[in-house]
C-alpha cells in the first residue's frame, strides 16, 4: 500500500478490528488508513496529513475494543481520537 505523497518512514501500524482497514502513522505527522480489499483506487480511504493532525510525528496508534475509533499519539504530546 503506498501513495506518490508518503515520502516518509512509518512509524507505528495497526489493523481494524474486521482486518479491513490497515492504519498507519508516520514520520511527516499524518495517519493513513488502506483498505485491504480493494486494490483500486490506489490510495487511502483516511488521511490526516500535516497541518490537519499532530505537529509531530505520529508514535503509536490504536484501534478500540468495538473498531469504532482510531486513536493516534504523537510526540507533539497530544492523543487524537478519531470516532
Amino acid at each position: 500500500f503506498c501513495s506518490d505523497r508518503i515520502l516518509c518512514g512509518i512509524t507505528s501500524v495497526a489493523f481494524s478490528k474486521s482486518g479491513r482497514l490497515l492504519l498507519a502513522g508516520y514520520d511527516d505527522y499524518s495517519t493513513h488508513a488502506w483498505d485491504t480489499l480493494k486494490a483500486t483506487p490506489p490510495g487511502p480511504v483516511f488521511s490526516h496529513e500535516k497541518g490537519q493532525g499532530h505537529e509531530n510525528r505520529v508514535s503509536c496508534l490504536g484501534v478500540s475494543a468495538d473498531g469504532s475509533a482510531l486513536c493516534t499519539g504523537s510526540w507533539d504530546t497530544l492523543l487524537k481520537v478519531y470516532a
